[in-house]
């Protein structure tokens, strides 16, 4: 099984597994991280990932939770409330055709 070495801050050195190990990358931001429970301490580790780091960790078997574009846009106006879910909830009730000006012919 491969061995991913680590460094904890408090307790130095530490070796995981592709398991243990949690890599996250936005590519469109342009940033990645990799994330792991020490070992010895139990503290959550969180550490920046370049390039390099990405691909090894991926060639080791880390698997990798890509952010998507989606999640990094700029959003404006208020967030959705509860009321307004409750509102199309009660929409969807008396309504059959959501939408009726984009059904292909």
């Amino acid at each position: 099984m491969t061995t991913i070495k680590a460094t904890c801050p408090m307790c130095g050195d530490v070796d995981l597994t592709p398991a243990d190990v949690r890599l996250t990358v936005a590519e469109a931001a342009g940033w990645a991280t990799y994330t792991f429970k020490c070992v010895s301490c139990q503290d959550l580790i969180e550490k920046a990932a370049d390039n390099e780091v990405v691909a090894l960790l991926s060639s080791a078997g880390v698997l990798i939770d890509n952010v998507p574009d989606e999640v990094l846009e700029a959003h404006h106006g208020r967030p959705i409330s509860y009321d307004d879910v409750l509102d199309l909830a009660l929409w969807l009730e008396t309504h059959d055709i959501i939408v009726p000006h984009f059904v292909a012919h």
